[in-house]
């Protein structure tokens, strides 16, 4: 049915038409835009910042300490070229020797969760594990953001 609709929208007169053929849920998991009735829920895609301290896997601790404590959050994200999360150093683990590199003390594949979570229920979660803050990616383990409970809640 997809290819059909996309062409019956096409001789409507529709002029950006896609044949999605992932589907909505990976539409909405690539935190991609939606339309119609009740398309912008309160999500953890909206709610994520792109805040967050980023660094490589070859950057120093003594360089990126500096910039976790300017930060609002207590760690930073290590990612690859692409935007890729590998993992994350957390604030506690900054207390060794600053000319080390960051693949040796951070926390590797931390928990993420998708851009379309609802923001109702992973803030429930965050409070369950009395947790502040959530890892937004999308399916291919690109770094979105990092949503706050205190926003989900607010959301």
């Amino acid at each position: 049915m997809s290819p059909r609709a996309a062409c019956r929208l096409e001789t409507l007169g529709f002029v950006e038409v896609y044949d999605y053929a992932a589907g909505k849920v990976d539409w909405l998991a690539h935190n991609l835009a939606a339309e119609g009735d009740d398309a912008e829920p309160p999500t953890a895609g909206r709610a994520a910042r792109d805040d967050a301290v980023r660094c490589a896997l070859e950057d120093r601790v003594g360089e990126v300490r500096a910039r976790i404590a300017d930060s609002p959050y207590g760690f930073a994200l290590v990612v690859a070229p692409g935007s890729v999360l590998l993992g994350r150093l957390r604030g506690s683990a900054l207390d060794c020797n600053p000319a080390l590199p960051v693949e040796e003390v951070m926390e590797a594949g931390p928990s993420t969760v998708r851009p379309h979570t609802a923001a109702s229920d992973l803030a429930k979660r965050l409070a369950d594990r009395n947790l502040r803050w959530a890892i937004v990616t999308d399916p291919e383990g690109r770094l979105l953001g990092v949503a706050s409970r205190e926003d989900l809640e607010r959301a």
